[in-house]
């Protein structure tokens, strides 16, 4: 942990691309590609001085995480509860897919992911309830430590949501493509969003 830091700032920078290409994957464990592990590295080929990376278990996330930690020395968690949502029936089906069969549902579900969830999935107010609680936790254990946290779209998108005060009904507003990163300060007047950088990703 670092020092008396009288704030905290917690990094936030989605996957890159992984293998199989864009589709609703959620808890589908794919590995990045070959191309995804450029736009990671590119993203972060700036240091910062990174008192702990916290990451989602799933591989597209952890294993970029093991290796930056690995090169600069820094202690790695996985943290089970900071998986991307799961999409249920839609898990591993393309965006081209869903709309030709699906049309109304994929559309309401983008329009307003509380109130339509789809087949078989993890409700929306569940996944930012379970998001939130490991917040808390992670940033709790590691207080006025620099944090950085690698995970989905959806679990940047909920943290937005919550720091800025939006409702979740607009969640999928936000703009969150491989390989962006984000960053909160975290202060005694509460949580601020500083910087959302949609152009890290490559």
């Amino acid at each position: 942990m670092a020092g008396n830091r009288s704030e905290q700032f917690v990094d936030l920078i989605r996957h890159g691309e992984p293998e199989g290409g864009n589709l609703l994957r959620g808890s589908k464990d794919d590995p990045l590609s070959d191309t995804g592990w450029q736009q990671m590295r590119a993203a972060v080929a700036r240091h910062e001085p990174w008192d702990v990376i916290v990451s989602s278990p799933l591989r597209r996330c952890a294993e970029f995480a093991a290796e930056l930690a690995e090169r600069h020395g820094v202690t790695l968690e996985v943290e089970p509860n900071l998986r991307e949502i799961a999409f249920g029936d839609w898990e591993g089906r393309t965006y081209r897919e869903l709309t030709d069969s699906t049309p109304h549902a994929f559309q309401a579900f983008f329009r307003d992911p509380l109130n339509n969830t789809p087949p078989n999935a993890e409700p929306l107010s569940d996944f930012a309830s379970r998001i939130h609680t490991a917040w808390d936790a992670v940033t709790a254990r590691h207080a006025r430590s620099h944090i950085l946290i690698v995970s989905h779209g959806a679990v940047m998108r909920a943290l937005y949501c919550r720091v800025t005060n939006m409702p979740l009904e607009s969640l999928f507003s936000i703009e969150v493509p491989y390989a962006c990163r984000g960053r909160i300060r975290r202060a005694s007047e509460g949580d601020r969003l500083v910087y959302h950088n949609v152009g890290a990703c490559t």
